[in-house]
C-alpha cells in the first residue's frame, strides 16, 4: 500500500514539473530587434481628405431603390480632385462605381500586389440620430477624433492607402511590382457589381495576384484577456454564411379554441434546442495559431494551462466558448434573427418561422450546417428550409508562412512597436471573397490601433477613430506598399 501511495506521489510530482516546464517554454521567439521607422506625412492634409470624405452620403441600403447614386459620383470626382498625382501616375478603370487603378511595376514578370477598400456604408439607425455626439456625416474633428460613418468602415482605410501612395509618389517611389488599388462602392450589400466584376476582370486577363490586403481586424487594445499588448491580428481567412428557416407546424384555427400542440410551441422547441446545441468547434488549425500564439504573452498562469492543452483543453475551450468574440473564433455560430407567425392575434397559424443565420467557420461546409439542423430539428412539425439562395462558404484559409504575411507582420512592428501579431479570422465578410479568387493569399487586416469603446462603435452609433490612430495607420500603409511591392 505505501509504495502504492509513494508510487502515486512521485507521478504527481513529475507530472507538475512536467507542467510547469512546458509552461515556462511557452514564450515567444526571439526575433531580431526590428528599427523603428517613421515617415513625416502631411497629418492635417489627410485629416482634412478623412473629414471631407465622411461628409458623402454614400449609403448602401438593401433597396436598391434606396441608393443616392448622386452621392457616389460626387465622392468620386472629390477624390479625383484631391489625388491628382495618384491619377497622374496610374490607369483607372470603374466599375459601376468601384474604382481599380493600376500602378504599373518595373518588373512586369513579378505577379502585382492587391490593396483595397470600399467607401459604401451602412445606414445609420433611423431615430437613433440624436444618440450621436456628432452628426454621423458631419466629419466633424475635434482634438482627438474623427467623427462620422465611414470613419471606422471604411473610408479610413481607402483615405490611409490613397495618402501612402501619395506620399510615395511625392518622394519618388518607383514599385518593382505592379500594385493595384481597388476601392468599392458596394461592398456593404455584397460586393457584386463591384469587387466581384474587378475579381473577373482579373480573371479574364490571367492577372493572378501575388497577395491583396483587404480591411479586417484592427491592431486591438483590451480586446484579448489578460494581453497587455496590442495585438495585430491579421485575418487569413473569412467566415462563409448560411441562412435558413426553421418551421413549426400544426393545425390553424381561432385563439378561443387552440391545439394542444402549436406551430410557435413547436418552432420555440426547435429553437431552444439549436442553440442548446451548438455545432462542434474547439482550437484546431488557425483558431490554435492564433490563441496559442496570443497565450505566449499572457501571465504564467494562463501559459500552465494553454502549454498543456493535452491537460487543460476541455477547460479552454469551454472558457473560449463563453465569450462571444472568442466562441465565434472557435466555430460555426448559431443566431436566430427573426421571428413570424400568426398575421391576427386571435388567429392560431399554421406555420410559425423562424429565421437562423449561421456563420460558417473554415472546418465546415454549407452541407455541414444543414445536415447538422436537419438532424437535430427536422420532423414532422418541424421543417428546415434553406432561403432562396443557397448560402456562402468559409474563404481558403490564407498562408501565414508566405512573403505577403511577413511584409503586413513586418511593417507593423517597424511603425507601432512590440505589437503581438498572430493569424486571425474574420468572422463578418469583405471582398476579399471576390478578390481571394485571383490571389496567392489573401489578407484582410487595417493598421490602426482601436479601443474596446472605438470598435463598439463600429456599424453603430458614435463611429469614430483617434485622428494618432489614423496617421500611424498611414505610415503602416506607407512601409506595407513600399516593401510589398518589392521582389
Amino acid at each position: 500500500m505505501r509504495k502504492a501511495i509513494k508510487a502515486i506521489v512521485v507521478t504527481g510530482f513529475v507530472l507538475i514539473i512536467f507542467i510547469f516546464i512546458n509552461a515556462l517554454a511557452h514564450n515567444p521567439s526571439i526575433k531580431q530587434k526590428l528599427e523603428p521607422i517613421s515617415f513625416d506625412i502631411n497629418e492635417s492634409g489627410a485629416i482634412t481628405h478623412l473629414s471631407e470624405s465622411i461628409k458623402f452620403k454614400t449609403v448602401s441600403n438593401q433597396q436598391a431603390t434606396k441608393k443616392n447614386i448622386e452621392e457616389f459620383k460626387d465622392f468620386i470626382g472629390w477624390l479625383k480632385i484631391n489625388y491628382k498625382l495618384v491619377l497622374k501616375n496610374t490607369s483607372l478603370q470603374t466599375f459601376n462605381e468601384t474604382l481599380l487603378f493600376k500602378w504599373e511595376g518595373q518588373d512586369v514578370s513579378l505577379k502585382p500586389i492587391l490593396l483595397t477598400g470600399h467607401y459604401d456604408v451602412v445606414p445609420v439607425i433611423p431615430g437613433t440620430e440624436d444618440k450621436w455626439k456628432e452628426p454621423p456625416f458631419s466629419g466633424r474633428v475635434d482634438s482627438v477624433y474623427v467623427w462620422g460613418r465611414g470613419a471606422l468602415d471604411d473610408k479610413s482605410g481607402v483615405i490611409g492607402i490613397l495618402e501612402a501612395v501619395t506620399y510615395l509618389m511625392e518622394k519618388g517611389f518607383k514599385p518593382t511590382r505592379t500594385i493595384y488599388l481597388s476601392f468599392g462602392h458596394d461592398e456593404e450589400i455584397g460586393g457584386v457589381n463591384g469587387a466581384a466584376l474587378v475579381a473577373k476582370y482579373l480573371s479574364d486577363n490571367d492577372i493572378q495576384l501575388e497577395w491583396s490586403l483587404d480591411e479586417g481586424s484592427f491592431l486591438l487594445g483590451g480586446f484579448i484577456p489578460n494581453v497587455d499588448k496590442l495585438v495585430a491580428a491579421i485575418n487569413v481567412a473569412e467566415k462563409g454564411s448560411v441562412t435558413m428557416q426553421v418551421v413549426g407546424k400544426a393545425q390553424g384555427g381561432h385563439s378561443s379554441m387552440p391545439t394542444s400542440k402549436s406551430a410557435v410551441g413547436h418552432l420555440s422547441k426547435a429553437l431552444a434546442k439549436l442553440e442548446d446545441n451548438r455545432m462542434p468547434g474547439g482550437l484546431e488549425g488557425l483558431s490554435l495559431e492564433m490563441f496559442d500564439e496570443m497565450s505566449k504573452h499572457m501571465p504564467f498562469i494562463y501559459k500552465i494551462a494553454f502549454a498543456n492543452r493535452w491537460l487543460f483543453g476541455g477547460l479552454i475551450d469551454s472558457y473560449l466558448s463563453r465569450v462571444p468574440m472568442t466562441n465565434a473564433m472557435l466555430r460555426t455560430t448559431t443566431a436566430p434573427t427573426m421571428l413570424s407567425a400568426s398575421i391576427k392575434t386571435n388567429v392560431l397559424p399554421i406555420e410559425a418561422i423562424g429565421t437562423v443565420n449561421f456563420r460558417i467557420h473554415p472546418r465546415n461546409t454549407v452541407k455541414d450546417v444543414f445536415e447538422h439542423v436537419s438532424n437535430l430539428v427536422e420532423s414532422e412539425d418541424v421543417d428546415v428550409r434553406l432561403m432562396s439562395y443557397s448560402g456562402r462558404p468559409a474563404s481558403e484559409v490564407s498562408s501565414w508562412e508566405s512573403r505577403g504575411y511577413r511584409v503586413i507582420e513586418k511593417s507593423v512592428q517597424e511603425i507601432f512597436g512590440d505589437v503581438v501579431v498572430v493569424p486571425g479570422l474574420m468572422i463578418a465578410g469583405s471582398d476579399s471573397r471576390h478578390y481571394g479568387k485571383v490571389a496567392d493569399d489573401a489578407y484582410r487586416f487595417n493598421p490602426f490601433p482601436l479601443s474596446n469603446d472605438e470598435f463598439a462603435s463600429f456599424h453603430g452609433t458614435n463611429e469614430k477613430i483617434k485622428i494618432k490612430a489614423f496617421t500611424e495607420g498611414i505610415k503602416a500603409y506607407i512601409r506595407i506598399i513600399e516593401t510589398g511591392s518589392s521582389k
